[in-house]
Formats: C-alpha cells, sequence, structure tokens
C-alpha cells in the first residue's frame, strides 16, 4: 500500500507479512511470525493505533526488534519480489517449486506451446477488465477431434497463490509423465484438458505490485472508489443471494449484473460453447482443505449425488496416500458455507456433471501466505486427486464401491 509509514527490518528481507495487529491477544501471533521468519528476515509494515501499539512495542523491544512507528489498524505487507536475495532460475530451468508473476506464468505459457506441440495447444478466450488476455492451455494428444474435456482454473482470487502455482505443476507433470506414466499416458489420449493458469489476471497482477491480499476483479465502480467484483459471485447461478454482497466495498461483491465482468463472461462464453464436450469442471482455491461439490447457494442433494460423492471420495482418498494430508469433502453449503452465483453452480447447472473446487492447503495458520516450501507436496497430493476424477470420466459410476472404500479407509 502507498500509505505505509513504518517497518521492522531484519537481515535481508525475503518476506513481508500482513495481518490485523488489535492488542494483546495478537502478541502470540507476532512471536510466530518472528519465530517463522526471523532467520530468513521479512519485513513487517506496521500501522496500529496508539492503545495496541503499546503492547506491541513492549513486545518487539523484549524481543530486540527495531520498530518504526506509523497509522492505522494492521500490519501491512507486499512480497519484495524485485530486491529479494532469491535468485530465480532461468527460464530453461523454471522453478515450479516458487510462485511467480503473471508475466512469468505467461512467458512460460508460450514456452510449454512452442516446446510441446503435440500436447500443447495455446489459446486466448478474451481479454479482462484492464485489456489482459486471458489464455488456456489445452492439453492432449491430437487423437481425435471432439474428446471429452477437463476444465481447470486456478487463480480466481488474486490472493491464492497457491492456485496459479498449481496449474502449472499439473502442466508440467501432465507432460513430464505423459512418456512413462500409463495414467497419465491415458487421461491424454483420451481426454483434453482446458487449464487457465490464472482466472482473474488483473487481480493477480495487483496482489504482486500492490497488495498482497486482494481477492476481487479490478472493474471500477462508477458510484463508489472501491473497486472490483468477486469473480465467483458473478455467475448467472441464484445470483447476489444468500453469501454474496450486493456493496461495491465488500470482499464478496457479487457485481452490477451476472457476467459484469470480463473475465466471468468470456470463460461462461467458453464453457457453454464446449458444453456438451466438457465433462467435469475443476475451480482450484485456498485455503481450508477441502474438496467440494454442488450446491453452493442451498441446503439440498443434486440428482447424481452418489456418482459425485464417490468421485470426491475416490479423490481426497488419493490425496491422502501422498502424505497423509486429510481433506473433508461434500457439497459446499454444508462443507463450508452458502454462497450464490459461484462457478461451481454455474457449471452443474449448464450441464457439467462432475463440478468441483478444492479450497487447498492449509486451514489457516499460513493462510493465502502457504510458503513456497509447501508448493510440491500441496501441488503433488491435489494432482493425484485431479487425476483420480479425470479417470472416474473414463468410467462408468459404480456406487457399489463407495461403502467398500469407506470400510478401508475409514479416516476419511
Amino acid at each position: 500500500m502507498s500509505n505505509v509509514h513504518g517497518f521492522i527490518k531484519n537481515g535481508v528481507s525475503k518476506y513481508c507479512i500482513t495481518f490485523s495487529f488489535c492488542g494483546q491477544r495478537n502478541i502470540p501471533e507476532v512471536e510466530r511470525i518472528c519465530e517463522l521468519f526471523g532467520s530468513t528476515g521479512c519485513h513487517l509494515f506496521l500501522h496500529t493505533r496508539a492503545n495496541s501499539l503499546l503492547s506491541l512495542l513492549l513486545f518487539l523491544h523484549y524481543e530486540g526488534k527495531h520498530i518504526i512507528r506509523g497509522r492505522s489498524i494492521s500490519l501491512i505487507s507486499c512480497w519484495e519480489r524485485h530486491q529479494s536475495s532469491r535468485k530465480r532460475r532461468s527460464e530453461c530451468l523454471y522453478d515450479y517449486e516458487v510462485y511467480h508473476s503473471l508475466e512469468e506464468i505467461q512467458s512460460w505459457m508460450f514456452k510449454m506451446n512452442r516446446t510441446h506441440p503435440h500436447l500443447v495447444d495455446m489459446f486466448s478466450i478474451g481479454r479482462s477488465y484492464e485489456g489482459r488476455p486471458l489464455y488456456v492451455l489445452q492439453l492432449g494428444k491430437r487423437t481425435r477431434p471432439h474428446k471429452k474435456v477437463v476444465w481447470i482454473d486456478c487463480g480466481v482470487h488474486a490472493r491464492e497463490w497457491i492456485g496459479p502455482a498449481f496449474c502449472q505443476w499439473f502442466v508440467k507433470e501432465a507432460l513430464h509423465s505423459y512418456q512413462y506414466d500409463s495414467v497419465m499416458r491415458r487421461l491424454m489420449n483420451q481426454l483434453n484438458f482446458f487449464i487457465m493458469p490464472v482466472f482473474n489476471v488483473d487481480g493477480y497482477h495487483f496482489s504482486w505490485t500492490t497488495d498482497r491480499f486482494w481477492r476481487k476483479t479490478r472493474s471500477r465502480n462508477a458510484k463508489y472508489h472501491c473497486r472490483g467484483v468477486d469473480a465467483n459471485r458473478n455467475w448467472k447461478v441464484k445470483w447476489c443471494e444468500e453469501g454474496a454482497s450486493s456493496h461495491p466495498c465488500d470482499d464478496t461483491y457479487c457485481g452490477p449484473f451476472p457476467e459484469s465482468e470480463p473475465e466471468v463472461k468470456a470463460v461462461a462464453k467458453f464453457l457453454r460453447k464446449h458444453k456438451k464436450r466438457v465433462k467435469a469442471y475443476i475451480s482450484i482455491h485456498a485455503y481450508a482443505q477441502m474438496l467440494l461439490y454442488p450446491y453452493s447457494y442451498k441446503y439440498a442433494t443434486i440428482p447424481n449425488f452418489d456418482c459425485v460423492e464417490s468421485a470426491a471420495h475416490d479423490a481426497v482418498t488419493a490425496l491422502y496416500s501422498a502424505y497423509g494430508v486429510r481433506y473433508r469433502y461434500g457439497p459446499a453449503s454444508t462443507t463450508l458455507y452458502v454462497s450464490s452465483g459461484s462457478s461451481m453452480d454455474w457449471a452443474y447447472r449448464n450441464g457439467i456433471q462432475y463440478a468441483f473446487a478444492f479450497e487447498l492447503r492449509d486451514k489457516g495458520y499460513f493462510g493465502f501466505l502457504l510458503p513456497e516450501a509447501q508448493i510440491n507436496p500441496t501441488c503433488t497430493e491435489t494432482t493425484r486427486a485431479v487425476k483420480t476424477i479425470a479417470t472416474g470420466l473414463l468410467k462408468k459410476c459404480e456406487i457399489g464401491m463407495l461403502q467398500l472404500d469407506r470400510e478401508r479407509y475409514p479416516y476419511l
């Protein structure tokens, strides 16, 4: 933020941390951050009221930190990407275990398209509010036209950086394992994957340059200074009802009308055009460690509940097999919360029978600031889950196996 006035600096900074500071009860959080990042160095940008500042000053003085006072109520941060001591690898050694800017991701997409012409096709489905292209990668062997399609989008909410990291990871795994992984080879031969690494390109770019915790798009509002719409409340399915806000300054603002956002409209148009082929819709979010399916907007059971429930169960079982991480799964309305105008409900309403939303690691300890050290395990386990969902599309739904699997895996 441009109005940040003070900071704490310890060594060579790699990260800047943000969270609300509201007095004595937040001291453990400050202590935890200093413990986590003290060895690597971090900036804490301070904005606090005087009554909260006293407690923080006492703690920092005790810990031997140095502080310059600012104003307002929170610790605001941004990543020091351009001055970081971490050296990014060259393009030929693209590092999938760090977070990448929008420019880096788009350059990577061009490279994948150029170096894997037999398995990759890159195209744009439109432009964002600020004029950025909305790129999609199609993965799959060109064996025959009109193959079944699995759509995967990441980065709907700008601050959820693990999403775009996963989309890149999945593409890498699909391409690198095609020759030796019989499951992946079968999937690529019989299906097409449409991968959108960054759905909310404007918001994602803004989260890198200005506000690490930005969520929405970046569209302007005629009556309010607040910008952006929640891209997961802007779809034409029970639009702007429970779980969405009609106020432009709220994080869950539904927009002035359904599909008001160019990004949402472009994806909706593309999916409508290909809806006879699209058999699964998967949207990657964070955080909560959940696998969700419809409905989000109401407490009701979907018509094909048994098949979708079985697919979700198999997916979280596969995910668990990697590192023993437990994911809850179920209808979004009862597993997470009620929300209207979501992409998942829209996809299901428009005939995509297998519609899911992942909420990746963690459960809140790091939250949106998931360390880069967790990119590899998070993406590895999620790839197993996505492969399981895709594999299920190649065979008939067999409900009889569900009870057997639950008995075998009672921890799920």
